[in-house]
């Protein structure tokens, strides 16, 4: 058994009707729970590749398990930023604010923040990142830089696509009446978001962080240097240069693909015509009454 499409549509906007009212204490807190899980999955994903040549067999591995990381968000109740970007469906339908919706990215975005960083720092002192005579350090460095390198334009579209799928992931879950089925739904768009190399913005707040504090590891840098990075990318690699060079577009891009191609495309194949139709019923009655 599963919901239907429209039915789908009725939860999301019942869910996104209860995100915009929830405290803001609790969207912290559920946001810094979510970044956590995001940045395991990020982690884990890099421990898994760091070794492996093809990049094509590393990014099938890597999407592989990064999808664990929507599933904790998502059975376990934590606020993820991405997928937040279907609260616009409950403010299209009339039920919600844009200015609840703003207030919920703000806390959950700032929240996601705390908790990726927080496994960053966990990371960084527990010396994982020695793992293959410090490769894995090199390896956390240069996909960092990779990230800050990108333009603009390639950030903000990579953006759009990734949470395009991140959301048809959220989205799918919610046609499933039991667990088995929402973690089937979840696993596949994520694996196929991953594997295709598109850019998250609350994973690369593990992804870029991590890079930026590695390079201060002298052995760690030389082993980005040996894999390949440019001196001076490794001197690129900076917090202004996340920012602007990546979280920016990134994180613009993600609210594109969450909130137009998933969000509102569902709202109007199938509640704006229903809305249309009530609307112009309301106002036939009130013709008749007068």
């Amino acid at each position: 058994m599963f919901l239907s499409p429209a039915e789908i549509t009725e939860k999301v906007v019942e869910s996104g009707c209860k995100k915009v009212e929830a405290p803001a204490y609790r969207l912290l807190l559920l946001g810094i729970l979510a970044g956590a899980f995001i940045a395991f999955a990020s982690q884990g994903s890099n421990v898994a590749i760091h070794t492996i040549e093809s990049v094509g067999i590393a990014r099938l591995v890597s999407g592989a398990l990064f999808s664990t990381g929507l599933m904790m968000v998502v059975v376990t109740g934590a606020e993820l930023f991405t997928g937040n970007s279907l609260i616009i469906v409950s403010c299209l339908e009339g039920k919600s604010r844009v200015i609840g919706l703003l207030r919920n990215w703000f806390y959950v975005y700032v929240g996601n923040f705390i908790g990726a960083m927080i496994i960053v720092i966990f990371i960084i002192l527990s010396g994982q990142l020695n793992f293959s005579n410090g490769i894995l350090g090199g390896f956390t460095i240069k996909t960092a830089s990779a990230k800050v390198s990108l333009s603009f334009v390639n950030g903000l579209f990579m953006g759009i696509l990734c949470n395009w799928l991140v959301c048809m992931a959220v989205w799918m879950s919610w046609a499933a009446t039991d667990l088995a089925g929402k973690l089937l739904a979840i696993f596949f768009p994520i694996w196929l978001f991953v594997t295709s190399g598109f850019e998250h913005s609350i994973a690369n707040m593990y992804y870029i962080p991590a890079g930026i504090l590695a390079k201060n590891n002298q052995a760690w840098a030389q082993a980005a240097i040996d894999l390949g990075v440019a001196p001076e990318k490794l001197e690129a690699l900076r917090w202004g240069a996340f920012i602007v060079r990546n979280l920016i577009p990134v994180t613009l891009g993600n609210i594109i693909g969450g909130t137009i191609f998933v969000g509102t495309m569902y709202w109007l194949a199938f509640m704006y015509k229903r809305r249309q139709t009530a609307n112009y019923g309301i106002g036939a009655q009130s013709e008749k009454l007068h």
